[in-house]
């Protein structure tokens, strides 16, 4: 089963990420501490990851930039990820 595409929901130590394949069939669903967030993003063939665009920034400062493991990282507006 190879995840096609990840959502990244992040927070100051634990982040939850969502993973589906192409048949939007749930890969994975689970938290990941800070330190478990490159180790476990190293493992996966490359895939498009989504997250909310403030903390896109934080993300590339920890690991140099999303794209060098081959992965494309794009921006969700807060108002998409929060339709309050």
């Amino acid at each position: 089963m190879q995840v096609t595409t990840i959502g990244l929901d992040l927070a100051k130590n634990v982040f939850q990420v969502h993973g589906t394949t192409k048949d939007d069939e749930v890969a994975f669903n689970r938290p990941l501490r800070r330190a478990q967030l490159l180790s476990f993003f190293s493992k996966l063939e490359p895939c498009l990851i989504g997250m909310e665009a403030c903390a896109v920034r934080h993300l590339q400062d920890a690991s140099g930039d999303g794209r060098q493991e081959s992965f494309d990282v794009f921006q969700v507006a807060l108002v998409i990820s929060h339709p309050n």
